[in-house]
């Protein structure tokens, strides 16, 4: 059950993702447009200022989100000094198909429009996930990511995309790059001049936001 804040509902889930329980903070607006899902390969992107902004945005514009923590906990501690489970991509993405499917029965979410948000390494998690449920993620943003590493589920991937980057961050414009070249669906790439890795410059973020609410705009509420 949500609660209301404001105009915002809010709730806090556990939901079953295999054998692992993951961690989600749900905000809705009145009368949404769709729902985004934000994914980081970190895990920790509940307690992410900068995907907290834009989870914040993104219900400014209309739109629910679920801020997901697609480790576990322990698995979060673990992955703090070994690379671990955060990089064991299809865990991930088989955790967000779990978590998405929980969406079509929750009845808070059952009749939204999904879109995703992936960062880091959640944005080939994020890819994998939306070429395995083309009949339900509507749209895909991928924010500073590893989109390359979603290998062979590039090219079945229906979902529209857009693929942001930092004009700083060389070796992530050609993981990028890469990554566009081998979509078959709908898809664009921006890059952001003088954003380093993590936007955190002057206006960097506020250009993150206007260009992934205008994708959404398009494909998930249109």
């Amino acid at each position: 059950m949500v609660t209301a804040h404001g105009h915002i509902e809010a709730a806090s889930f556990r939901i079953p993702a295999g054998r692992a329980w993951v961690d989600g903070d749900l905000s809705i607006p009145a009368d949404p447009k769709g729902l985004v899902v934000f994914a980081s390969g970190s895990g920790a992107t509940r307690n992410n200022p900068r995907d907290q902004k834009l989870a914040a945005y993104m219900n400014e514009e209309g739109y629910a989100a679920l801020l997901l923590d697609l480790l576990t906990s322990h698995e979060e501690s673990v992955a703090a000094s070994t690379d671990g489970l955060s990089h064991d991509i299809p865990t991930l993405a088989q955790r967000l198909i779990d978590t998405s499917e929980w969406l079509t029965w929750n009845r808070d979410t059952s009749t939204l429009k999904v879109g995703y948000f992936g960062t880091g390494i959640g944005a080939a998690a994020a890819l994998i996930a939306a070429a395995g449920l083309p009949s339900l993620v509507q749209a895909v943003v991928c924010l500073e990511g590893r989109p390359d590493l979603a290998g062979p589920s590039l090219p079945e991937l229906k979902a529209p995309t857009l693929l942001i980057a930092a004009s700083r961050d060389e070796s992530v414009l050609q993981f990028n790059r890469s990554a566009l070249e081998a979509m078959t669906c709908e898809r664009s790439m921006e890059i952001i001049p003088g954003a380093g890795h993590r936007f955190e410059e002057t206006g960097a973020l506020d250009e993150v936001a206007r260009l992934s609410r205008a994708w959404f705009d398009r494909h998930l509420a249109g």
